[in-house]
């Protein structure tokens, strides 16, 4: 890339868009020039799109018809390291960079101009009377907890039309104010006092706030025990990074645990920070959007495509729940935010905290081996201590049919019911049932357009497919046989759990904690916070209650079936369920009172089950380090998973074995390829999926050796390929 910061108007200029394109575009700058970096509208075809200066250009054509940009955007250019970052990341993931300049363009009407506008906010007046739409228009701003609307963003929120929202402003339930566009976000101040430290946290921060203070690039995994504090920890490394004038970011991998988050935030720095996530406003990521590409957004707090915000000195990234798989995209551009995030601080000289309970086995291994740092919390915060955990051996229980449930278990809840304190029953599935089997023909209920069986939500009396989200209604004859009244759920839901609860212990009050029975994050915010409250004797709850929430009238988590994750191809099966029976066992005794955590299970003496019961963490890690070292596989290897999709099974089939017979690329790199087999999910949304799997020993340049193998491919019609580097699912 040319080290020319500016070009004069005429020259010719290389421009990246975000259309799927292989390369970039010539251009002749605008009147006034342009810089290296500068976001700018082209012509392209009759459009104009959104593009950024990468260079100079290329040349070699008539130069007379040049088409010339457009204009350039009133927003802050794109910095020389975000460009290296985005290019790093396509050259890892193997992703055409326009697909990447998508990720990094993902907020609405950049190229408006930052004149004044109308935004809408809840008021404090009463409607005269209340109609189902105004009702729509008041839920949607509570939910958003105060955030700003335009007039068409509320509108289509809520589901209704605008004059709706103008009669609710003249009755002064809703606030139309004129304000400039994307207004700075408030200052936070470092210096306001924080919680007071224990002296095992006190330590990690002088650490952590004395590799801040150096300005260069370093990791560090925190691993602190559920409850020891790692929050008040790391957020004293972010006051760090904002006394040093620069900019930190807060990854969470939950949007449920945002509004939890934020509070905390604001009660440290006196000042609610930037969000960005799926549930804030388009009109809040664009103020987001520019704000931090300007410097008037001190943090950010949000999801895994927060990375790619075109931050102007980012000097701190933390990664919470590091562990977290929600952390991979699986989609589109198929990356690691973990890993990207040590990538990106690697190329701006910032400092990544990875925090977690219970971490990969990648920043175990990294920090076993010296590229990180290691911080460990041993101690609970305050009076907290640790939980017992014991197992509950199924074999020896006596089990009525169609229960879950334990006689053990039973005793304990009430036990917990009796003492006025609160249980946990957690199961890893959301619904009713797994399976819905007609007894008439044995014919399972599956997805029309997947290999995959519905789930019954009984809730909303519907099927529903989690893989492609289609719903059905629940049908009362068998789809298969015809047959009325023999259709039968098989295996436990959250939902049928709760039932059973309620059958089990009629005086108790029951709450359920599941992602798809909230409509948005507010509602799910104030459930949490009556639980915390006390307002429910037992839990039933999904993976969701494993991500740091607190209820410290809790002392039994119930796990109903630990082995559910033990089996299967999955390489990281057991870290899985090593990771999630640890996190879900720390909700238990988070106060004063000391907690219990109860596993049902049918292997008590599984090497992952030992291991959770006893506590001995780094036992199992190097147990699991030394079986992976054994087969070559990650972190101790290189994996990457190709899928080949296509509405018809033949043809997919067919490049799948004329890939596998020209490998030769891969070998000479000492790889190997396992395949084509019909991927575990083998049709999702209609179209047939096969798979190979790359496997290569840790040095190995297995990207390039893949460009290489894939480059010769025509794929005709309606077939596609993914490569998916570092893969964390194998479906």
């Amino acid at each position: 890339m040319s080290t020319q910061e500016y070009f004069d108007q005429g020259e010719l200029v290389a421009v990246l868009t975000a259309q799927p394109l292989d390369r970039t575009l010539d251009y002749k700058a605008p009147e006034g020039g342009c810089f290296l970096g500068a976001f700018v509208e082209v012509p392209l075809g009759p459009r104009k799109v959104l593009g950024v200066v990468w260079g100079p250009g290329q040349g070699g054509f008539d130069l007379s018809k040049a088409r010339s940009v457009i204009r350039v955007l009133e927003v802050a250019p794109m910095r020389e390291e975000m460009r290296v970052f985005l290019g790093r990341v396509a050259d890892y993931t193997l992703t055409p960079t326009p697909a990447m300049l998508r990720l990094a363009t993902r907020a609405p009407g950049l190229g408006d101009s930052p004149s004044m506008r109308k935004i809408y906010r809840l008021g404090k007046g009463e409607p005269d009377r209340m109609t189902d739409a105004r009702t729509r228009v008041l839920e949607v701003l509570r939910d958003y907890g105060g955030l700003a609307f335009t007039l068409k963003e509320l509108a289509e929120q809520a589901g209704v039309t605008s004059s709706v929202v103008k009669g609710l402003v003249k009755q002064g339930a809703v606030r139309e104010e004129d304000s400039p566009r994307d207004l700075p976000y408030p200052h936070l101040d470092p210096d306001l006092p924080g919680k007071t430290l224990t002296e095992d946290q006190a330590a990690a921060v002088s650490k952590l706030q004395a590799g801040q203070r150096t300005g260069d690039y370093g990791t560090t995994l925190l691993k602190g025990v559920t409850g020891s504090g790692k929050t008040e920890v790391y957020l004293e490394a972010v006051a760090e990074a904002l006394r040093m004038g620069r900019q930190a970011l807060v990854l969470l991998p939950e949007i449920a645990l945002t509004a939890e988050f934020l509070t905390r935030v604001e009660a440290r720095f006196g000042a609610c920070p930037a969000e960005w996530h799926s549930g804030a406003t388009m009109t809040e990521r664009r103020r987001v959007w520019r704000m931090v590409g300007q410097g008037d957004a001190q943090l950010v707090v949000g999801a895994r495509s927060a990375l790619f915000l075109p931050f102007r000195d980012l000097g701190l990234v933390v990664v919470d729940e590091e562990h977290d798989t929600s952390y991979k995209q699986e989609d589109g551009v198929h990356y690691s935010a973990r890993d990207m995030a040590v990538l990106r601080s690697a190329i701006c000289g910032a400092r990544v905290i990875l925090a977690s309970a219970t971490p990969s086995l990648e920043s175990w291994a990294n920090a076993e081996a010296g590229k990180y740092e290691r911080l460990d919390l041993t101690s609970r915060f305050g009076a907290a201590v640790l939980p017992e955990m014991k197992p509950i051996d199924m074999r020896a229980e006596q089990m009525q049919p169609g229960t879950w449930i334990s006689p053990s278990l039973r005793q304990a809840v009430r036990q917990r019911i009796e003492r006025g304190e609160q249980s946990l029953l957690f199961i890893n599935r959301r619904g009713y049932a797994p399976v819905t089997l007609c007894r008439a023909c044995g014919q399972q209920i599956a997805c029309d357009h997947c290999d995959a069986r519905m789930v019954e939500h009984r809730f909303l009396k519907r099927l529903m497919c989690h893989q492609c989200g289609e719903t059905k209604p629940m049908p009362d004859t068998c789809p298969s046989c015809g047959v009325e009244g023999k259709l039968a759920p098989v295996g436990p839901g959250i939902e049928r759990l709760a039932e059973e609860a309620e059958a089990t212990f009629p005086e108790a009050k029951i709450a359920m904690l599941s992602s798809d029975l909230f409509g948005s994050a507010r509602a799910l915010k104030a459930k949490i916070e009556e639980i915390a409250d006390g307002d429910a004797d037992i839990v039933i709850g999904t993976q969701l209650v494993a991500k740091g929430h607190n209820f410290p009238k809790l002392t039994l988590v119930g796990v109903i079936d630990a082995d559910l994750s033990l089996h299967g191809a999955d390489l990281r099966a057991a870290e899985r369920t090593f990771q999630l029976m640890r996190q879900v066992a720390g909700r238990a005794g988070r106060a004063d009172k000391p907690g219990q955590a109860l596993l049902q299970t049918f292997q008590p003496e599984h090497p992952v089950i030992r291991a959770i019961l006893s506590g001995d963490e780094e036992g199992f890690w190097k147990a699991e380090a030394a079986g992976r070292q054994a087969a070559g596989v990650p972190p101790y290897g290189r994996m990457a998973g190709i899928v080949l999709s296509g509405p018809e099974v033949g043809p997919v089939f067919d490049i799948g074995n004329a890939m596998a017979r020209n490998d030769a690329p891969l070998r000479e790199i000492g790889a190997q390829v396992f395949g084509p087999a019909p991927a575990p999910i083998a049709r999702i949304r209609g179209r047939h999926r096969v798979r190979l799997l790359v496997k290569a020993p840790k040095g190995a340049p297995i990207q390039d050796a893949i460009a290489r193998w894939i480059a010769p491919l025509r794929l005709k019609g309606d077939l596609r390929l993914t490569v998916d580097i570092d893969p964390q699912n194998f479906y």
